[in-house]
This record gives structure tokens, C-alpha cells and sequence, in this order.
């Protein structure tokens, strides 16, 4: 739910238009963290560098479940996804 929130309120972000216009070239990482509390410190660390994301917060518990940020990459992202793991 998160990477579709993040493509459609970003929808006019150019980033998000180049990766919408090449659908054959699509490509997404998923990453994981340990807890609640180190994705919220992700999310922050990405709004520190003006990244946008989407923060999909689970209801009606109200808790911050996953993120998703605009196509980008890698090498743009610094290290606000350096408490994140490849999820397997």
C-alpha cells in the first residue's frame, strides 16, 4: 500500500514520471528494519534530506508499519537507509 501512496501523491514528482513512463524498466527494493521505532528514525533521517517518502501507518492501532519513498537513486538516498537490511 505504501509504494502505491507514495507514486500517487507524488504523481507530479519528475522522478515519478520518468519511472511511470518506462513500465518494462520498473524496479523496487524492499528493504526491512528491526522495529518500529528504527523506521520511524528512517523517516526522519529522509525527511532530513528532503527525500519524499509516504509512511503507511496500519488502522486503527495507529502504527507505523512501512514506508516508501519516490523511484530513487541509490547514491541520492546517503545514509537514510543505513539501519535497513535486504529483506529475504
Amino acid at each position: 500500500h505504501a509504494a502505491v501512496a507514495a507514486i500517487h501523491k507524488f504523481r507530479e514528482d519528475e522522478r515519478v514520471k520518468e519511472y511511470l513512463s518506462d513500465v518494462d524498466g520498473m524496479h523496487k527494493v524492499v528493504l526491512e528494519t528491526k522495529n518500529e521505532a528504527s523506521l520511524v528514525k528512517v523517516a526522519d533521517s529522509l525527511k532530513q534530506q528532503d527525500i519524499p517518502y509516504y509512511l503507511w501507518v496500519e488502522q486503527p492501532e495507529n502504527t507505523p508499519t512501512c514506508l516508501a519513498t519516490v523511484p530513487v537513486m541509490r547514491s541520492d538516498l546517503g545514509d537514510a537507509l543505513k539501519r535497513c537490511s535486504l529483506l529475504r
